[in-house]
């Protein structure tokens, strides 16, 4: 089974990325991205699925759902600021239009019908995770302890200035062996240029991945729009180069009820969390806020 997908790869209809569990290869977690256009309406049916819309590079985005329309703020790019998104229920049917622009429909297989809701920008935490080089940016979206209205679906962005790394030190949550944490992951990258708002066909970075026997190890170079699905294994690190920042959206989802992020460092690696008490986080972080991007003195 192939995890690694370079831009363009996973297509599908109107969709610029399609995931969804059949063509990963797994149970849950699906990814679809669309480019609007001014004048087209995209319909998504979410059977049997739950759904979490956040735009990416479009604005003034309306959504209907059912019969309520949302209007979304949206955004320049990812590197632009922090967007408002929407949760959407099981077996919802749902109409996008908008400005041109790329939005991300995330969904995870569910069972649970829960109230549809629209999370303005200003309630979305934003987190400096790490220290030193492993300095980075977790805007938490819909993880468990920002957002308690889904079943299963678990959505946070990272953003990673260049010269940094993130997913450090390289952890699992596989339920394999002693990690009893079971997630599918999917990673969509973003890699800008410079002060970019957005993706740039230009950028580059790398990516990690190795399983716990040792059948995959897989170190990418990654471009603008590229998706990594993660069924197993380590994955750490990502990594910016100096001139190009990173951009990923990261979807969860797994078989228990009680949502979770909770991971498995490896083991070998575990004690480079203590060195960042004794580091300074990258003064470049947050990159971005509801307001936009947060300039630094």
């Amino acid at each position: 089974m192939t995890w690694f997908f370079p831009a363009g790869t996973l297509a599908h209809d109107v969709a610029d990325v399609n995931v969804t569990p059949e063509n990963a290869g797994w149970a849950y977690s699906g990814l679809r991205v669309y480019t609007l256009n001014p004048g087209i309406t995209i319909t998504v049916t979410l059977d049997g699925e739950e759904g979490v819309l956040v735009p990416l590079s479009a604005e003034n985005v309306s959504v209907t759902v059912g019969d309520t329309t949302f209007s979304l703020a949206g955004r320049k790019g990812v590197f632009a600021s922090v967007s408002d998104w929407i949760y959407i229920p099981v077996g919802s049917v749902v109409s996008i239009t908008g400005d041109s622009g790329e939005i991300a429909m995330c969904t995870a297989r569910a069972s649970n019908v829960l109230p549809v809701q629209h999370v303005p920008a200003n309630a979305v935490p934003v987190e400096v995770r790490g220290s030193g080089r492993a300095t980075r940016q977790v805007t938490n979206i819909a993880t468990p302890t920002s957002f308690t209205g889904a079943h299963r679906i678990n959505v946070c962005e990272v953003i990673t200035p260049g010269g940094n790394l993130s997913s450090w030190p390289p952890h699992r949550h596989d339920g394999i062996g002693d990690c009893p944490t079971t997630n599918e992951e999917i990673y969509y990258f973003r890699i800008g240029r410079g002060e970019s708002p957005h993706g740039d066909p230009t950028g580059q970075g790398l990516f990690h991945i190795y399983t716990v026997d040792g059948s995959v190890d897989d170190t990418v170079t990654l471009h603008d729009g590229d998706v990594y699905n993660v069924p197993q294994g380590y994955h750490g690190p990502t990594v910016a180069p100096p001139e190009y920042p990173m951009y990923f959206l990261n979807v969860l989802a797994g078989p228990g009820d009680e949502r979770t992020m909770a991971f498995c460092d490896d083991p070998e690696h575990h004690w480079i969390r203590e060195t960042w008490n004794t580091q300074t986080q990258d003064p470049r972080l947050p990159m971005t806020s509801a307001s936009g991007r947060v300039e630094k003195s």
